[in-house]
C-alpha cells in the first residue's frame, strides 16, 4: 500500500543539514516533511570531529596539495589517499580538483569558505540553545599541534593568511601548549584558535536536534528513489509512499548526486570515507580537540571517551571499510599515548559529500526554485548546520539571502 502525503516543503535527508534546515523551518511556522532511510543524524554527522570549525577558512585543494598530489593520492598511509581500485571512476573529480587547487581559485575558494564561516559559532551557540543541548558546546578553542620547531615555524605564513580572512589564531611555543594541555607529551608548539567550540557528544547533539524535529514533523525512514517536477511544485516517490511537496529541500549528503540529476543539475559530487576509533575513558588526557598536523587527525575528547579521527580516503560508497586506515588512526593515536590499548573500543566509518572546490552546493536548481540544494559541505557538514539552514529558510521565504553566494551556487557547474 502506498501512502501518499502532501507537505509544503519535504527535507530529504536527516543528517546534520537536513535536520537543521528542518529545524529552522518548523521555527518558522512552515509544515515540514523529512526523508531518509536511516536513524536521523547517525552517519557522518555522528563521527566526525565535533569541531565548529570556523577557523577552517583553508580548501583541502592548495597549490601546495597539488605540487605533491601524486605522491599523497597514491600513498595509502598519507592523509590524502584513494582507495585501491578507486581512481578511474574518480579521475573527472581529480582533473576538477587540480584545476581547483591552482593559486588563483585556491585563494577564491579560501574567501568564500571565510565568508560562510563568519559566524557560524554564535549560530550553533543559538541553536543549541533552542534544542536544550546548550551543555554539549564547550567553547574552549582547538589546536594545531606541531612536532618540531620547522613545523611551528612554517605555520606562521599559513596562519598570517588565516587572519586576514579574519580567523583568530596565534602560534604558541611548547611551554604555552604545556600549560594549555598537560595531558599531552612536549611539542614544539602549536597554532590555537581561542574562539573554536566544540561538540562534546556530537551523538547527543543531533539526538537532541532530532528530537526537536519530529516534535513538529513526520520522518519518512526510506529512501527517495524518484524526485519530479509536478505542476508547480515536486513529486516525490519512495518505497511505499509518493509526496506532492511545494519545495523539496536536497540535503542528502554524499547520496544527493542522483537526485541533483534528476533535478536537472549535473554536480561534480563525490565521496570521501572518513573514520573514527575510539577508547573509552573517565575522563580524556585533552580538554579542547586536538589536530596532529603532520599526520592530518584530530584527537577529541568526547564524553566519557577519547576518539581519534580524521584522514581524507576517496573511494565511493560501497566499498567496506579500510583495516589499514583504521590501523593508521590507531598507529596515531598511539604515537602521541603510548600506553593507549593497540585495540580500540570501537571504530567507525562514515560518508562526506565532497566537493573538487570545498565549496558546498546551496541554492535553488537551475530548472527552478521548487527544489533547493543543500549538501558537498565536506569536513565543515557540521560547522555550517546553521549558516545553510538559514539560506534555505530565507530562498523559501523569499527573503534576500545574504549568504547566498555565486561560488556556491549550483549554477556555477
Amino acid at each position: 500500500m502506498v501512502r501518499r502525503l502532501e507537505t509544503e516543503i519535504a527535507v530529504i535527508g536527516a543528517g546534520v543539514i537536513g535536520l537543521a534546515v528542518a529545524e529552522r523551518l518548523l521555527a518558522e511556522g512552515r509544515d515540514v516533511l523529512l526523508i531518509d532511510p536511516g536513524a536521523p543524524g547517525m552517519g557522518a554527522s555522528y563521527g566526525n570531529a565535533g569541531t565548529i570549525a570556523d577557523y577552517a577558512v583553508a580548501p583541502v585543494g592548495t597549490p601546495d596539495v597539488l605540487k605533491n598530489l601524486p605522491s599523497l593520492l597514491f600513498n595509502k598511509s598519507s592523509p590524502l589517499a584513494i582507495r585501491p581500485g578507486g581512481f578511474p571512476a574518480l579521475l573527472p573529480w581529480l582533473l576538477r580538483f587540480a584545476r581547483q587547487s591552482l593559486p588563483g581559485p585556491a585563494a577564491r575558494n579560501a574567501q568564500a569558505i571565510a565568508a560562510l564561516l563568519k559566524g557560524a559559532g554564535p549560530l550553533w551557540q543559538e541553536l543549541a540553545a533552542r534544542i536544550g543541548a546548550a551543555d554539549i558546546l564547550q567553547p574552549r578553542g582547538c589546536l594545531y599541534l606541531y612536532g618540531s620547531a620547522a613545523e611551528a615555524a612554517a605555520a606562521e605564513a599559513e596562519m598570517a593568511r588565516r587572519r586576514d580572512l579574519g580567523v583568530s589564531v596565534r602560534v604558541i611555543a611548547g611551554a604555552e601548549l604545556a600549560a594549555l594541555e598537560p595531558g599531552l607529551p612536549p611539542m614544539a608548539g602549536a597554532a590555537f584558535f581561542p574562539d573554536a567550540i566544540f561538540l562534546n557528544d556530537p551523538g547527543k547533539m543531533m539526538q537532541a536536534l532530532a528530537a526537536r524535529v519530529t516534535e513538529g514533523a513526520e520522518h519518512l525512514m526510506a529512501p527517495a528513489t524518484l524526485l519530479a517536477r509536478e505542476g508547480k511544485g515536486v513529486r516525490l516517490e519512495g518505497p511505499g509512499f509518493a509526496v506532492t511537496a511545494r519545495h523539496a529541500v536536497l540535503a542528502a549528503g554524499a547520496h544527493s548526486r542522483p537526485l541533483a540529476a534528476m533535478a536537472g543539475d549535473r554536480v561534480p559530487l563525490d565521496t570521501e570515507r572518513g573514520y573514527h576509533v575510539e577508547w573509552d575513558m573517565p575522563k580524556a588526557r585533552l580538554t579542547r580537540p586536538s589536530c596532529v598536523m603532520a599526520r592530518g587527525f584530530y584527537l577529541c575528547p568526547m564524553a566519557g571517551r577519547l576518539r581519534a579521527v580524521g584522514t581524507v580516503e576517496l573511494g565511493g560508497l560501497t566499498a567496506p571499510p579500510s583495516p589499514h586506515r583504521i590501523a593508521k588512526l590507531v598507529e596515531g593515536a598511539r604515537s602521541v599515548f603510548p600506553d593507549l590499548p593497540g585495540t580500540p573500543d570501537r571504530t567507525w566509518m562514515g560518508f562526506r559529500p565532497s566537493m573538487p572546490d570545498s565549496l558546498p552546493v546551496i541554492g535553488p536548481s537551475h530548472a527552478g526554485p521548487e527544489i533547493l540544494h543543500a549538501y558537498g559541505h565536506g569536513h565543515l557538514g557540521v560547522t555550517l548546520a546553521p549558516v545553510t539552514a538559514g539560506i534555505i529558510a530565507d530562498l523559501v521565504a523569499g527573503r534576500p539571502a545574504t549568504r547566498a553566494l555565486p561560488a556556491i551556487s549550483p549554477a556555477r557547474f
